[in-house]
């Protein structure tokens, strides 16, 4: 690791330790090269990616593992090379090799999948990555930031738990929304989102193990994909102004999601192992700022893929490599300084995920149109290479290492 940025550390350091003004102590700020603000699948992989490579890095999550997520849980195979070579050990998996669609009519495809995936729960999937992360030194506290500044170089970051933390980068991995939008005046946060994703497990054994269905109902659509545990994952993105109508999760799959018949029958014959469904509201596809007051930005805190494309984990373990690049290079080497890394980061990241984002928009745009979508099912249905070029122009080929 360079000097130069080894100083800066150690000066600020010192200056912790100095009496304030009315003879009181500073609180003892505890020093980092690297904080990771969020431990989804970004935060946690440039955790390890970054604790691989000996830096000394924080990571900060509001809740402990295992916890499950609202969230889609195919993932693509084209992260498999980067875990591996990460030292990730995935714990055992469904392999899903094949799509189907359907409209709210009821018009019906099954494709093959160009590359393939595989279906785990957040619930292992996040747990195995933390496990990973402690092993690779990194330390994890299960705190929520209110805060982060940056002055001469260093970043400080603030808990609700009143500690503070400083380092020399900060990365932002804290999902698809968080107060700390807010602090940090981005300006999507202050628009209403008109989605709320729905997300349960369900035991139905007659589901097809190598099989990611995609389901169009009024206002939205759903995913079904079998876990680890044998449970099927049912999760929905339906818009918030539908949704009201019907004032609750209950009534809205009664009334609006069962006339979907692919969904009618799944939710007539599976039985649901959560007490409650889990939801999250205020889901924005607004294009985010990569980089926000020097902090990068990962996952989902970077820009959300519409759910209909199935790659928004891969997507989120993509960008933690490309953001521990550019960090591993800034720390490394003396010439490159911090506005060389954060162009570098948001032209990678542009490069790899702006097409599939327009792709996604695109996509859902006729999948939420009944005519478009009737339409568009017909014409795939004649030339399954149409279908074949899509995923292909939402997924990315494996990793490079």
């Amino acid at each position: 690791m360079i000097l130069r940025k080894r100083i800066i550390i150690v000066q600020t350091r010192l200056a912790s330790r100095v009496f304030s003004f009315k003879n009181h102590y500073l609180p003892i700020v505890d020093h980092y090269d690297i904080i990771i603000i969020g431990g989804g699948l970004a935060g946690l992989t440039a955790a390890i990616h970054l604790g691989n490579e000996s830096y000394r890095v924080l990571l900060l999550e509001r809740y402990p593992y295992p916890h499950h997520k609202v969230c889609g849980e195919y993932v693509s195979n084209e992260i498999k090379p980067y875990l591996a070579n990460l030292g990730v050990a995935l714990p055992k998996t469904v392999s899903i090799d094949t799509l189907q669609l359907s409209t709210r009519t009821g018009k019906s495809l099954e494709t093959k999948l160009p590359l393939g995936g595989f279906g785990i729960s957040r619930y292992t999937f996040d747990h195995t990555l933390y496990k990973k992360a402690i092993s690779s030194g990194v330390s994890v506290k299960f705190e929520t930031v209110k805060n982060v500044t940056f002055s001469k170089d260093t970043f400080r970051v603030f808990t609700e738990k009143e500690n503070t933390y400083s380092a020399s980068v900060t990365l932002g991995a804290y999902g698809k929304r968080s107060g700390l939008d807010k602090q940090l005046n981005r300006k999507f946060i202050g628009k209403k989102a008109p989605w709320i994703g729905v997300k349960a497990h369900y035991a139905f054994p007659e589901f097809p193990d190598n099989l990611v269905a995609l389901h169009n109902f009024e206002g939205g659509y759903g995913g079904l994909s079998k876990t680890e545990s044998g449970a099927v994952n049912f999760c929905y993105l339906a818009s918030y102004k539908s949704f009201q109508v019907e004032k609750n999760i209950d009534n809205f799959n009664s009334k609006v999601v069962a006339k979907n018949i692919f969904l009618n029958q799944f939710l007539e014959q599976a039985q649901p192992l959560f007490e409650e469904p889990m939801s999250i509201a205020q889901v924005s596809f607004d294009r985010k700022q990569l980089v926000e007051q020097h902090v990068l930005m990962c996952g989902d805190t970077a820009g959300l893929i519409h759910p209909l494309c199935g790659n928004g984990m891969a997507m989120a373990i993509h960008s933690a490599k490309i953001a521990s690049e550019r960090i591993d290079n800034y720390f490394k080497n003396a010439e490159y300084g911090r506005s060389e890394m954060e162009s570098d980061y948001k032209k990678e990241w542009t490069n790899s995920f702006k097409r599939r984002l327009q792709t996604g928009r695109i996509l859902q745009s006729v999948l939420l149109s009944p005519r478009a979508s009737n339409l568009l099912m017909g014409t795939i249905t004649k030339s399954p290479q149409l279908i074949r070029s899509l995923i292909k122009s939402t997924h990315g080929k494996p990793i490079s290492l």
